[in-house]
């Protein structure tokens, strides 16, 4: 890739995607979960997608200011996390709304 020029960038882009999956994991459960419990929790499920995104590219956009030497490693790697977990996470939102089996948790609204 011509953005990434070096050894050290594959360890920013590493680094910078696995801190936006954290980000995301910190923020929820899990796609299973979210497909589980779809029914019930979906809207509170993606809100907290959505929080854990923006918590975890704005961590990723911090580093890449630090590290002026290579920014777009750290930039690839946190967005290419953030679209692909993102993704599992509409489709397991949308296979859990549509499959109408049964939850994990027992709880009322």
């Amino acid at each position: 890739m011509a953005f990434i020029s070096g050894e050290s960038d594959g360890v920013a882009f590493l680094v910078s995607a696995g801190l936006v999956y954290e980000a995301i994991a910190k923020a929820c459960s899990s796609p299973q979960t979210t497909e589980l419990n779809a029914d019930a929790r979906a809207p509170t499920l993606m809100k907290w997608v959505n929080i854990g995104t923006v918590e975890g590219l704005a961590l990723v956009g911090i580093a890449a200011y630090i590290d002026r030497h290579r920014p777009a490693a750290f930039i690839a790697g946190g967005v290419i996390a953030a679209a692909v977990t993102y993704v599992e996470y509409l489709h397991a939102r949308s296979s859990g709304l549509k499959s109408g089996g049964a939850p994990t948790e027992n709880w009322r609204r």
